[in-house]
């Protein structure tokens, strides 16, 4: 009775746990993937709990930087097809897929750097998430894969975020084979920054997320923003434009700060203004 007992117990937790977890430290907020058994895949339960993080913290000045990890074996295997061929029709895939898209859009427009934590697989979405984030820090046992063709499904939304990152033939090597890829490939075709030791892999992060943390809050929202902007315009447009963000930048109570702090040799105050 016992043992029966335990198990109805551990499978109601199951049930129960949240699929998204949050942690804020010093300013830095960890998002964690909480489906380990599905290997983190994105259920619309998932994508709704990071809708609705992502724009709590773009609305919290406490929080300076996100970092967005997995729990269990893997970082994130995609989309939930499981979920998916449960309810089938156009509607609910292009509301499914809609909605990832928007996480994806949303993670790029969020006023604070983001930055992925990736051990495990990293597949299709998963994939897609960890290119529709700032910065990606990988663990030497990481893999990639954008193996919807193996499926019969091409990993077209996937393909939008890849594609901004990576080269082109990368990219469409990785679309077309659907292959597992090494995290040291992923690093030299840019879809992650860095490789680390597995054990590392959290030190390593949180170094780099309260490094980007000491920054001025308003600096970084204006160069995230202006990041993406100038990178989808022509070069004379991109120009024109990163100048005025210049200009108004120049202007800010923070650069102002910087600027003395750095000719009088101290630390800048920032303010956020």
């Amino acid at each position: 009775m016992g043992s029966l007992m335990s198990a109805v117990e551990h499978a109601t937790a199951a049930i129960t746990e949240p699929v998204l977890l949050r942690r804020d430290d010093a300013g830095v907020t960890w998002l964690t993937l909480n489906r380990p058994a599905q290997r983190n895949a994105l259920s619309v339960a998932l994508l709704s709990a990071l809708q609705v993080e992502i724009a709590a913290i773009a609305a919290d000045d406490a929080v300076r930087v996100v970092v967005i990890a997995g729990a269990g074996p893997g970082f994130c295997a995609g989309h939930d097809l499981r979920e998916l061929r449960a309810h089938p029709g156009r509607e609910n895939y292009q509301r499914s897929f809609r909605q990832s898209s928007q996480v994806m859009i949303g993670l790029v427009k969020l006023p604070k750097p983001v930055i992925a934590c990736v051990h495990g697989i990293a597949t299709a979405a998963g994939c897609q998430l960890v290119a529709s984030c700032d910065l990606a820090v990988a663990s030497e046992t990481a893999r990639f894969a954008t193996p919807g063709v193996n499926i019969g499904l091409f990993c077209s939304t996937p393909m939008v975020a890849l594609s901004r990152v990576v080269g082109r033939k990368p990219a469409m090597e990785m679309l077309l084979t659907g292959d597992l890829v090494s995290a040291e490939h992923a690093c030299r075709i840019g879809l992650v920054n860095r490789v680390v030791p597995a054990a590392r892999l959290a030190d390593e992060v949180t170094a780099l997320a309260r490094q980007i943390a000491q920054k001025s809050p308003l600096i970084l929202k204006i160069g995230k923003e202006a990041f993406y902007r100038q990178a989808e315009m022509g070069l004379v447009a991109a120009y024109d434009y990163a100048s005025e963000v210049m200009t108004t930048n120049m202007l800010a109570r923070d650069a102002e700060e910087g600027i003395d702090a750095f000719l009088e040799k101290r630390p800048p105050l920032w303010r956020g203004c």
